[in-house]
């Protein structure tokens, strides 16, 4: 059957597989799953019931939830009749709710549970609010799912044939690092093409394989990834939320899943904090491991006796990363942000393919992407450009992408549309260089900045170098219009109170360790050892120790993790003014 329309995804999954499970997740202790035709079944009588409630082609319905089975439910069910959906992320503001409530027009409002519902109620107005929890007082989804069964499936079918590929089927809004977010409209064929550009480059076997999904679905990065999931005819199950995702992988033993960097570098800073803890031999063999592991390129030939090494210290020591990660991994997709090439390095060394792409929400979103075969993969670059998609640098080196992928523009402002999407080119906003096929990621255009000395400084290349000591949480590099570049640095506070235990260094309260003369000492000479990374005018000079992680909830992180400048040089005005005086 040919595929014009994402909701067409579902009778391809039954027509070449016809899944036991296509979704599950975990409720009351025990996985709950839906077979293909389960998911066919309720997306039309969702569909029905929506056309009963009187909703209207071309009208919007927001969904706010954590990753379930019932999110794929609304968003398939809505598309089917020429709806759009406009997926939220739970963690926001209830005044962000209401922003874009407001701005993309929205009828009806899908939430998860309780925490979400408040926000929504408060943002909503008189909009129908549906749970997909059992929540008191509250329609649950599955009332309205029964007002479908026994509906007219003929009839369904006569509005499905009006769904055209062109059609817009959602509107996300980016969260941005600056201002009011902006709704980016997407089509069926944006994505459609996306996914099936994306098919060609994953590893696990079509139709028998599993995945674990938790980066949010209201992310294009997940969503998408999802789409092809389906297309596939991989087996998706959710995880039960963040704090659960060991346990999750242990009893699902996926073969695939999506992460973002962040994520990687806690799995890591966890394995290297319980390799410290090792003694005698057992230390040794770990930290051993975990040097060659860390010079390990794939692409390249490391000659025979350090072949010889690793496989020995596969069968040691990294056999049981993959254990702890299901055992059954053959791909993670990593994307979002900048993957620190020694991660990179380390975890193909463990037989762990990670795969890093690039992307972003306009481009539905996969620009590039690796494959994961030794031969393909190159440390340090963001994978190939994918199928059907064409990529240039400009001038400035700006990142410009054309193909099928790029989104018909921002809701409501076609001005805002208009600076980005040139002659057909989407403008990124993002730096790099290509090499071939293969690109690289050197930083945004607009977060570089210049010295009062005139020198340019791109601050993401000398951050993500900074992330890479164990003591290093997060940092923002400063220096604007400055002599020099400084940094506020958040320290990795498990990775101190290792440090303090390893040093004899008697460990009280995170906000008292900053002040302690002897970890002052320590983050000096972190930051002038990695500074040797870099030309004189680049080298951080000063830096203030923050005793606060930057979070979503306190505003200084958008939801993908990205760091909110604006709004962090503004809370930190006082202790950037002090790095100069």
């Amino acid at each position: 059957m040919s595929l014009t329309r994402l909701f067409d995804l579902i009778p391809y999954q039954i027509t070449q597989f016809n899944k036991e499970v296509a979704l599950g997740r975990k409720e009351n202790g025990q996985w709950k799953t839906y077979s293909s035709t389960d998911f066919k079944r309720i997306v039309d009588h969702l569909s029905l019931a929506f056309l009963k409630e009187g909703l209207q082609p071309g009208e919007k319905v927001a969904i706010i939830s954590e990753n379930r089975p019932e999110w794929n439910f609304i968003d398939l069910a809505l598309q089917q009749i020429g709806c759009i959906s406009v997926p939220m992320y739970p963690t926001i503001t209830a005044e962000d709710y209401a922003y874009i409530f407001d701005h993309a027009e929205v009828k009806m409002v899908f939430v998860g549970d309780q925490g979400i519902y408040e926000k929504a109620k408060q943002a909503g107005g008189k909009r129908s609010i549906y749970a997909f929890d059992r929540l008191k007082g509250v329609a649950h989804w599955t009332e309205l799912e029964k007002q479908g069964v026994g509906g007219d499936l003929e009839m369904l079918e006569s509005y499905k044939a009006k769904v055209k590929p062109e059609d817009l089927f959602t509107i996300i809004y980016t969260s941005g690092t600056t201002g009011r977010p902006k709704g980016v409209m997407l089509t069926h064929s944006n994505v459609l093409s996306n996914l099936i550009s994306v098919s060609h480059i994953m590893s696990p076997p079509v139709g028998t394989s599993k995945v674990l999904s938790f980066l949010p679905l209201c992310h294009i990065f997940e969503r998408t990834a999802s789409f092809c999931f389906m297309y596939l005819g991989y087996s998706v199950y959710y995880a039960e939320n963040m704090e659960t995702i060991g346990d999750n992988l242990k009893e699902i033993q996926p073969h695939v899943f999506n992460t973002v960097p962040r994520l990687l570098e806690k799995v890591y800073d966890k394995i290297v904090a319980k390799g410290y803890e090792l003694t005698g031999v057992k230390k040794k063999l770990f930290f051993w491991a975990l040097d060659l592991g860390l010079r390990y390129d794939p692409s390249a030939s490391m000659g025979a006796w350090y072949d010889f090494q690793l496989k020995l210290a596969n069968k040691l020591i990294f056999s049981k990363w993959r254990e702890a990660l299901g055992g059954n991994v053959m791909q993670i997709n990593s994307g979002a942000s900048a993957l620190q090439p020694r991660l990179a390095r380390v975890f193909w060394a463990a037989g762990i393919k990670v795969c890093e792409g690039y992307g972003l929400t306009e481009t539905s979103p996969v620009v590039t992407a690796s494959i994961g075969t030794k031969e393909e993969i190159k440390i340090g670059y963001v994978g190939k450009i994918v199928k059907d998609v064409e990529v240039k640098i400009a001038e400035d080196g700006e990142i410009l992408v054309k193909g099928p992928n790029i989104m018909q523009g921002y809701y409501k402002q076609p001005e805002m549309t208009a600076e980005v999407i040139k002659d057909g080119w989407f403008h990124t906003g993002d730096i790099g260089v290509l090499e071939g096929r293969y690109l690289k990621i050197t930083d945004r255009k607009k977060e570089m900045f210049k010295t009062s000395g005139g020198k340019y400084i791109a601050p993401q290349v000398i951050e993500n170098k900074f992330k890479e000591s164990p003591l290093i949480e997060q940092l923002i590099v400063v220096g604007e219009n400055r002599n020099y570049p400084a940094a506020l640095i958040v320290p990795s506070f498990d990775g101190l109170r290792e440090y303090c235990k390893r040093k004899e260094i008697p460990y009280s309260e995170d906000h008292e360790m900053i002040q302690n003369e002897a970890v002052q000492e320590k983050y000096l000479s972190e930051v002038e050892e990695l500074n040797q990374k870099f030309g004189k005018w680049e080298q951080i000079k000063r830096f203030d120790l923050l005793d606060k992680p930057w979070g979503i909830d306190t505003g200084e992180l958008t939801p993908t993790m990205k760091l909110k400048r604006k709004v962090i040089m503004e809370k930190y005005a006082d202790r950037v003014e002090k790095l100069y005086n």
